[in-house]
């Protein structure tokens, strides 16, 4: 009788465990810092110090200082966070609100010139996939930031991929 208590205790404690994994592997908890509104400083300081980008996930199937095309540079790096990651997995064709993409740009010389962001901010811009852009210079200077028009007027391109060239979003 005591290892029959034993077992449906051990049962019980697994099963439990199970369902915790299953549910934080479909909704993902980010981070317990609130995450930045349409705000380019306060994104920067986010993804540079609250939540450093350079410890997210590679974009799948990129690597560090793939080719690159203007305007972004010669060689790029693509990190995601946790958000973005779940919206790549789930191939629905859009990424889910939170999702931050960070690209470092390098020159040909492989020398870091810039960080481009994409941040998807439910509500903010409909017209433009609620996409808030961003780009800094190499010291963490704002060089363009919100409804940024040619980051817009580009990625359009790619409207029926959430505006991304980095990967396909869906199935």
């Amino acid at each position: 009788m005591k290892a029959f208590r034993i077992f449906i205790a051990l049962f019980f404690v697994l099963s439990l465990f199970s369902l915790t994994y299953a549910i934080h592997e479909t909704i993902p908890a980010e981070t317990q810092i609130t995450l930045p509104g349409a705000d380019a400083a306060k994104l920067y300081e986010y993804i540079t110090k609250s939540g450093p980008y350079t410890l997210w996930d590679l974009w799948p199937g990129k690597a560090r200082m793939y080719p690159g095309t203007q305007p972004h540079g010669d060689f790029l790096t693509t990190y995601v966070n946790t958000a973005g990651i779940f919206g790549i997995k789930d191939k629905k064709g859009s990424m889910p609100e939170g999702t931050i993409i960070a690209k470092e740009n390098y020159g040909s010389d492989k020398k870091f010139i810039a960080l481009s962001v994409m941040y998807k901010i439910n509500g903010y811009n409909p017209a433009g996939a609620d996409w808030f852009w961003a780009k800094y210079d190499m010291h963490g200077k704002v060089l363009a930031a919100g409804r940024a028009e040619a980051c817009i007027k580009c990625h359009e391109k790619k409207k029926d991929n959430d505006y991304l060239f980095t990967g396909g979003l869906r199935k």
